[in-house]
């Protein structure tokens, strides 16, 4: 779905009726009608109108998402709307995601920075978890950018440039800012994929992931661990990997899950198990998701669980 508020607007600002289009422009009546049911147009003819209106295309018209949750927070990030969802998700995400990654920044700082571009330092804390965090709040605006489409791997890699880039981890040649790891690595004493089996375990789990009709939140609980077992990156594998499951949540109308920092035990020992025992995090991102379903409720969102 498409929302022209954008182009009637523009309509109203120049004193003309969709009608005029058709008469100034040679606007056919199937436009006008595609128009009212908030189709898509061509981008000619969207260049066309802005052209006559004096705007820019952009301006005409946006994608609507059928996803409440999703169309939320796309319309809150574009007005930078304080207090709502947009800005909640952004603090509460970005803080417990680093922190469960060893970020010294309490939720405090976290939200100083978001609100204000500023932060009371203290003491000890590194360039790094200041740096990681205004690039996590960049990181969630992409996942609601590209909410709707196909996960892909130029996406993933994208996601992992935006968090490291400009990091102390960028000055170091073997490291890959926006690519795969060129080092094997291991997590919590457990094997990852070798670096030459990275992208052929990448694709394919892509592809499974990518083929199913209808994804439920233990697919993407699934898709989740799976990544974290191959670790593609020379580091960062957590934090991406968690906001792929917010891009994969919000693309399929699924409510996502925040894994609190206080439940970060919980949720490496669901990982650790998963392969043999799957409840473990299944249950955690459960419960991720119910602190999810508190922040709709506290802000008086209707949802469906």
């Amino acid at each position: 779905m498409v929302s022209y508020d954008g182009l009637y607007e523009q309509l109203k600002r120049k004193g003309v009726t969709k009608t005029d289009l058709t008469a100034e422009i040679g606007i056919s009546s199937r436009t006008i009608a595609k128009i009212a049911k908030g189709e898509k147009l061509s981008q000619r003819t969207l260049q066309r109108i802005a052209d006559y209106l004096g705007c820019k295309a952009a301006l005409l018209c946006r994608e609507k998402s059928e996803n409440e949750i999703l169309q939320i927070l796309r319309e809150e990030k574009e007005a930078r709307i304080p207090g709502g969802l947009y800005h909640e998700l952004q603090v509460r995400m970005t803080y417990n995601s680093n922190h469960i990654e060893g970020s010294k920044l309490t939720e405090e700082q976290t939200r100083l920075i978001f609100e204000t571009n500023t932060i009371d330092v203290g003491d000890g804390v590194p360039v790094d978890d200041i740096l990681e965090t205004v690039h996590h709040f960049r990181a969630i605006d992409y996942v609601i950018d590209v909410a709707d489409d196909e996960l892909t791997e130029d996406m993933i890699k994208h996601l992992h440039y935006i968090l490291k880039h400009d990091t102390k981890d960028s000055t170091l040649g073997w490291f890959a800012v926006g690519d795969y790891k060129r080092r094997a690595n291991m997590v919590g004493g457990r094997e990852t994929a070798k670096p030459r089996d990275v992208p052929a375990q990448m694709k394919a789990l892509l592809a499974e992931y990518n083929a199913r009709n209808a994804v439920t939140i233990h697919d993407v609980i699934a898709l989740h661990a799976r990544f974290e077992y191959i670790h593609p990156f020379q580091d960062g594998n957590g934090r991406v990997g968690r906001l792929i499951a917010l891009k994969e949540c919000l693309r399929h109308n699924i409510i996502p899950f925040i894994i609190e920092d206080s439940k970060k035990h919980f949720y490496y020992r669901g990982l650790s198990e998963w392969r043999n025992e799957k409840g473990w995090l299944t249950d955690t991102c459960l419960d991720g998701q119910d602190t999810f379903i508190r922040l709709l409720d506290m802000l008086d969102i209707p949802h469906q669980h």
